[in-house]
């Protein structure tokens, strides 16, 4: 075990972290950030087999959070006057059949209904499985090949929309593929570029990355796991290096709890995007509280935005106070498997969290 601090207001949080591994995890590291200081702490391994915490500050796959880092993007460009937010999408991707009632801002909320490429649950519960291969053995002997981001969203759009476009919410990766290609096809540049000299120039992250198909994360980092049915026999494999290639920018960017917490901050403080865009970005939908690129959720104390993510054995969270005085960012690193069974333990931790850090919510 080991902490760090600055910020004595959190004094049972490296027992908290610590009992949180017992419940599952292999590693956490966890900080904290507001005006009384900074508290950082790891608890557990950062490989199995090895008694070391995870690095503090190590780089983690940070799954869906990169949802917010690519919403953000977009964002700068409506305020540089290159793409509209309630425009066709179609009008700047005219190469995929969308339907033209699907808008810029419905790809940013979840609502355009377009399927999502990672697989479906439906309300009945019933399962559509995903265009690519993203759990079991599949997953596993798979995990270095190369997909590109075009063929990810014409497999998506082959399937049957999910809802007419703006009648509902979905989560779906395909949404923020095609926001990276949006991009990519305003700017003649790529993702990554835009990335630079937008977010991670500006804000000197120097940790954060948009891998495209690189495999390493690079870094002091802790490792994930991945555990699966290899014809009747269990098996659990080191998948700490992958090509994120099939997850594209539905989530696949790595970064750190210390840039993750610049960056939020940032971005909440008015940093990198103009009022209105930002006061757009933090207005949610009614169903679950999706704004663009971001949930807008309430605890006891107040209001918390925040955006989460994990797959194959990564996983980062991300909350701060509206006004970006008070972030959590944590990255913690697990064995993974096709059923999901750590998702459970992952929310009863992360609400944990959040009650001591933020509040516990009042009956």
């Amino acid at each position: 075990m080991t902490s760090n601090t600055t910020a004595p207001q959190y004094p049972t949080l490296q027992q908290t972290i610590e009992e949180i591994v017992a419940t599952g995890f292999v590693g956490v590291h966890l900080r904290v950030d507001d005006e009384q200081g900074t508290w950082v702490g790891s608890a557990g391994r950062s490989m199995l087999g090895e008694s070391a915490p995870p690095p503090i500050n190590g780089r983690v796959r940070i799954g869906s959070n990169t949802k917010t880092f690519v919403a953000t993007v977009v964002l700068a460009l409506v305020a540089e006057g290159k793409i509209t937010l309630d425009a066709p999408a179609v009008d700047y991707l005219p190469r995929f059949e969308l339907d033209p009632r699907v808008t810029v801002r419905m790809l940013l909320q979840h609502t355009s209904g377009i399927f999502n490429f990672t697989g479906e649950v439906y309300e009945d519960a019933t399962i559509a499985p995903g265009v690519v291969a993203w759990g079991g053995k599949d997953w596993v002997d798979n995990r270095f090949r190369t997909h590109q981001a075009d063929e990810l969203v014409r497999l998506a759009l082959a399937k049957p929309a999910r809802f007419e476009p703006g009648a509902d919410w979905s989560y779906a990766n395909t949404n923020y593929v095609l926001a990276k290609l949006l991009i990519e096809a305003v700017t003649g540049r790529s993702l990554a570029e835009e990335m630079a000299r937008l977010v991670l120039g500006p804000l000197g992250l120097r940790d954060t990355v948009v891998p495209e198909t690189s495999t390493e994360i690079g870094g002091p980092h802790a490792h994930a796991y991945y555990r699966y049915d290899d014809a009747g026999v269990e098996k659990t494999v080191d998948v700490t290096a992958q090509n994120p290639s099939w997850i594209s920018s539905g989530g696949d960017m790595i970064s750190t709890s210390k840039d993750l917490h610049t960056f939020f901050s940032a971005l909440l403080r008015g940093t990198l995007l103009p009022a209105p865009l930002l006061a757009e970005m933090l207005t949610p939908e009614a169903k679950v509280g999706y704004g663009l690129g971001v949930f807008v959720q309430q605890t006891g104390t107040g209001t918390v935005i925040t955006h989460n993510g994990g797959h194959g054995g990564h996983a980062a969270l991300m909350y701060s106070t509206p006004d970006g005085t008070k972030t959590m960012t944590a990255a913690l690193n697990y064995i993974d498997d096709a059923d999901l069974s750590m998702s459970s333990t992952f929310q009863a931790a992360t609400q944990r969290l959040l009650d001591e850090v933020f509040g516990a919510a009042t009956a």
